[in-house]
């Protein structure tokens, strides 16, 4: 039972019947009751709280046996909306997702500047767009979250983002100042690595998300939160050295994993030994089924340097589960067949290995779901996953 001040009392135990109503989608105050432990006046009495916000609707269930018909509880989705943005190297990604996480808008601009004055003033035209389009709901845009590809600080203050050259920039304070909304930074693949939790995970602690596209960066879910290290700038792990000098990494050093086993790294390899071809995913994927000899030696280069520094990190963090994103694996039916055989360690533990279903949407969906939990303010966010 939960002791101490009676309105940390009331808050924790909003938040534990809002974390189940959001687990199951849909509950009775029985059912809440069971789940939380609490007691059925305390249900009641939040429950109609959380009706007056708007926050919670009634819904009637379909009931043919003799009885009472039960009155289920579910968030009321159209309450409020979130903001997930991917701000990449050549374009931003909006999406905007209701209170249940499901996306109801997206859109991509291509970027034709690198200039930081240029890009804030991109991303304040099209949010205010979205505050405009959904004001008329109760809450309006309740948060925005956007992704940076790139170092950013646990007072979110972006160090450095390699594909911008930005260096020490205050992009949440400038987004807020002009939106006077909520607006938080995060590490891209940490917001993927929330995505799988939140999404498709529900009873995993610890998660390691592994992106594969145009360099490689680690999510880390350390018991249901981010691990960033001291600074916030945990997860660099495709500046891990898998070749004591190799080719050269624009980070400084030499043999660095990305060079070896991002999907950059094999998509230049590939022009370099077929020169004149559309080296496109599709084409990587025919290849592969036709057998063709030159693709799938490099296919099996980058799965074995793609396994080593798997088995590094499997060894440092001792996953529940990792998750492997990238679209080159998903396109070969015996990707992970390889690398499972590849990492023969017998002190090498982790729970399970797949590769993503959600793909390069990780990023904006986490982002959304981060905007909701932290909205919402319930400890562990659970949501159903609706392609």
């Amino acid at each position: 039972m939960i002791t101490g001040d009676a309105s940390y009392i009331k808050k924790m135990n909003r938040a534990l019947i809002l974390k189940e109503i959001l687990k199951e989608g849909m509950l009775s105050r029985a059912d809440v009751s069971k789940a939380t432990a609490l007691t059925r006046a305390t249900v009641s009495g939040q429950v109609a709280d959380l009706l007056d916000e708007q926050l919670v609707v009634e819904k009637d269930m379909e009931y043919n046996l003799v009885g009472r018909k039960p009155i289920m509880l579910s968030i009321n989705a159209e309450a409020g909306y979130a903001i997930g943005v991917d701000l990449e190297f050549d374009q931003i990604s909006f999406a905007i997702s209701n209170l249940q996480g499901t996306l109801v808008a997206a859109n991509t601009i291509t970027l034709e500047t690198t200039a930081y004055p240029d890009i804030l003033s991109l991303l304040i035209t099209h949010i205010k767009q979205y505050q405009e389009q959904f004001a008329s709901s109760r809450y309006g845009i309740v948060s925005v979250v956007i992704a940076i590809h790139g170092l950013v600080s646990t007072e979110e203050v972006i160090h450095y983002i390699p594909s911008f050259d930005w260096h020490h920039v205050p992009l949440k304070n400038d987004l807020e100042k002009a939106l006077s909304i909520e607006v938080k930074l995060e590490n891209n693949a940490n917001l993927s690595a929330f995505a799988e939790r939140v999404f498709f995970h529900h009873e995993t602690a610890d998660l390691l998300s592994v992106t594969l596209y145009s360099g490689i960066g680690l999510g880390m879910m350390n018991n249901h939160t981010f691990f960033r290290g001291q600074d916030g700038f945990a997860g660099e792990i495709g500046h891990m050295i898998v070749m004591p000098g190799g080719l050269p990494c624009n980070c400084g050093n030499q043999g660095c994993w990305e060079k070896y086993a991002s999907e950059s790294s094999v998509i230049q390899l590939l022009r370099a030994k077929k020169p004149g071809e559309d080296v496109t995913y599709e084409q990587i994927k025919r290849w592969v089924q036709d057998k063709d000899v030159v693709v799938l030696e490099v296919m099996e280069q980058f799965m074995y340097y793609l396994s080593i520094g798997l088995n590094n990190i499997i060894n440092i963090y001792n996953p529940e589960v990792v998750v492997l994103d990238s679209e080159l694996l998903r396109n070969d039916p015996h990707s992970l067949q390889t690398i499972r055989q590849n990492l023969n360690s017998r002190i090498s533990h982790y729970r399970e290995m797949k590769i993503s279903s959600i793909g390069k949407k990780s990023c904006v969906l986490g982002a959304c779901a981060l905007a909701i939990q932290n909205f919402l303010q319930v400890p562990v966010l659970n949501l159903p996953y609706n392609g």
